[in-house]
């Protein structure tokens, strides 16, 4: 179901304790206008973000948040999503109407993002609050895989505490470990790592504010069972919805914008979820640098670049990434090979210097040759030691 207009006159309007969960995106008292436009900058959705005190915006969520309540079960639940602006007012407010003592998590959704010249910490999280109705709430588990540093052949092994307090393993009466049958993995923790939509993400709407569906998927399968009624009383582009719809969970959605609603059904009615690589393969996946490349690569300064078959790094200075990309050749090229490579990768963003180390068919003892015109520089490193020495001057040639 779709409402248009504002949630707290639709809210009073549904029945006590009709709703299994309550996923909350209100405005976050930014104190701007939020806007964004479509990927083909055909349309800009827009709302207002702006308050006259923070008490105006402290008693606008406290009403709704009496009315959410009033609608879930008691097997309910409530996810309150927020930034840095007012989350600890928002937890009051939490607090004043379902109890501090029903407050169950401070989820830490973090992602990467672009980086920008703000003075001080990039901002790379949001909070989601987690509040339950009753302590009787419904919950299911969500369990990851193992990290690497963790010792699996000990995780079965049964543990107590001895008369000091200190966990031990369980022995038997023959002194062996006693052995659990199985193990689930690791329990879900309050801090999410979910990438947030880039700009290019075929899921993306143009609409302000939008969440990943993955990101409401994992909310809905914690408290939620197929069947169950999903309310969002601020709609927006609708995730919640599309993420309601695919894990088969029915759902209300409210936006005082008729925009919303609009981009609300249309998503309902074509799904489209981005998959996230991150997620499925892991961080290592996106590694595929040798450990000898990586060594060079740190021994002349330079941050290595992954999944590029003609760059393998960017020089640095001191705490600065300079745009000057570093090639190393390797045991299987040629030198042309390697310098054509490393040209075809630098084409697009015409970097004024490249460099190439050389790491076979040594033809010379000259420390470099530069190939090409002053656009298409190859500086052809044979001798890292007085590379290393001329490192400043170089820099200053390549600008």
């Amino acid at each position: 179901m779709f409402y248009t207009g504002d949630c707290l006159d639709i809210l009073k309007n549904l029945g006590n304790e009709t709703v299994d969960l309550v996923y909350m995106d209100p405005p976050f008292f930014t104190q701007k206008r939020q806007k964004l436009k479509t990927r083909d900058n055909t349309k800009e959705y827009c709302f207002d973000d702006k308050w006259d005190s923070i008490n105006e915006y402290y008693q606008f969520i406290g009403e709704r948040l009496k009315e959410c309540r009033r609608v879930l079960k008691n097997s309910g639940s409530i996810f309150v999503h927020c930034d840095r602006s007012a989350s600890h007012h928002l937890r009051m407010s939490l607090d004043d109407v379902f109890g501090s003592d029903q407050f169950q998590s401070e989820i830490v959704w973090i992602y990467k993002r672009w980086s920008n010249n703000k003075k001080g910490l990039l901002n790379a999280h949001q909070i989601i609050y987690f509040y339950a109705k009753f302590p009787d709430f419904k919950f299911y588990p969500i369990y990851e895989g193992y990290s690497p540093t963790t010792n699996i052949d000990q995780i079965f092994q049964k543990r107590i505490r001895d008369k000091n307090g200190k966990t031990v393993y369980k022995k038997d009466i023959n002194g062996d470990c006693e052995l659990l049958e199985d193990k689930r993995g690791v329990p879900l923790s309050d801090v999410w790592e979910i990438p947030y939509l880039n700009p290019k993400a075929k899921e993306r709407t143009g609409y302000p504010t939008q969440k990943p569906i993955l990101l409401l998927e994992r909310i809905i399968q914690l408290v939620t069972d197929k069947g169950d009624l999903v309310l969002d009383p601020f709609c927006g582009s609708g995730t919640t919805l599309v993420a309601a719809e695919l894990l088969k969970r029915e759902f209300i959605g409210i936006d005082i914008s008729k925009d919303a609603i609009a981009i609300c059904k249309e998503r309902v009615r074509a799904p489209i979820r981005t998959e996230s690589f991150l997620l499925q393969k892991g961080k290592s996946a996106y590694v595929n640098q040798s450990h000898e490349i990586n060594k060079l690569l740190e021994i002349i300064g330079a941050v290595p670049v992954q999944r590029n078959k003609g760059i393998d790094g960017f020089l640095k200075y001191g705490d600065i990434v300079k745009p000057i990309p570093v090639k190393i050749q390797r045991s299987n090229e040629s030198l042309e090979e390697a310098e054509k490579l490393l040209v075809k990768a630098s084409q697009k963003n015409k970097y004024k210097g490249k460099i190439l180390i050389k790491t076979n068919n040594k033809h010379d003892n000259n420390l470099f040759d530069i190939i090409g015109d002053s656009s298409h520089e190859v500086l052809i490193v044979e001798d890292i030691e007085r590379f290393l020495s001329e490192k400043e001057a170089i820099l200053n040639h390549f600008g």
